[in-house]
């Protein structure tokens, strides 16, 4: 991965260079992770596949996303997730947990398996983000040897972050935090 143009989204794919750069750090880390963690060849294509395509219509018109979820009443910032999930269906993607993944990776999921809860982090402790920059980077670090202890304490930060920001909490964070905990 050595830049935005190394990592290919799908034709229908609406992303700034901005989101692509993210893209590009999420998908490396996974990368890096899975390697570091010695998964399989299937397991690291979905970790992959996952970072690749998560954001993929992040920069999508609300109304496109609408279209594609039928989500009326959700907040748009919810809808890309379930967007691209729907999209990668179309395209006759049918690995569960890679849609899974896609699909929640801005509010978790508590039945998700490993590469849903490795996007989750991946997301939230690629180092492109510029707040708490030496407790992500120890958080990111310690991913491979202790998985999930990192995910419980990912999670714990983005709920606090969350509450600290005077943000609703969502039902299906709440729901994973409570299977982690």
């Amino acid at each position: 991965m050595s830049g935005a143009a190394s990592i290919e989204l799908p034709p229908w794919a609406a992303v700034g260079e901005k989101r692509r750069r993210h893209i590009v750090r999420v998908t490396a880390m996974l990368e890096e992770w899975a390697a570091a963690m010695a998964l399989g060849a299937a397991a690291r294509a979905a970790w992959r596949d996952a970072g690749r395509l998560h954001d993929a219509l992040r920069d999508a018109p609300e109304q496109a996303l609408r279209a594609l979820t039928g989500d009326a009443d959700s907040p748009a910032p919810l809808l890309h997730g379930p967007a691209v999930a729907a999209r990668l269906i179309a395209d006759g993607e049918t690995r569960t947990e890679v849609l899974d993944a896609i699909r929640w990776h801005t509010l978790g999921r508590a039945e998700w398996e490993r590469t849903g809860r490795a996007l989750y982090m991946a997301d939230f402790l690629e180092p492109g983000r510029k707040f708490d920059v030496e407790l992500r980077a120890a958080l990111a670090a310690d991913v491979p040897a202790d998985f999930d202890g990192a995910f419980r304490r990912v999670v714990r930060h983005r709920i606090e972050w969350t509450v600290r920001e005077g943000k609703a909490l969502h039902a299906e964070t709440a729901r994973l935090w409570n299977a982690v905990r």
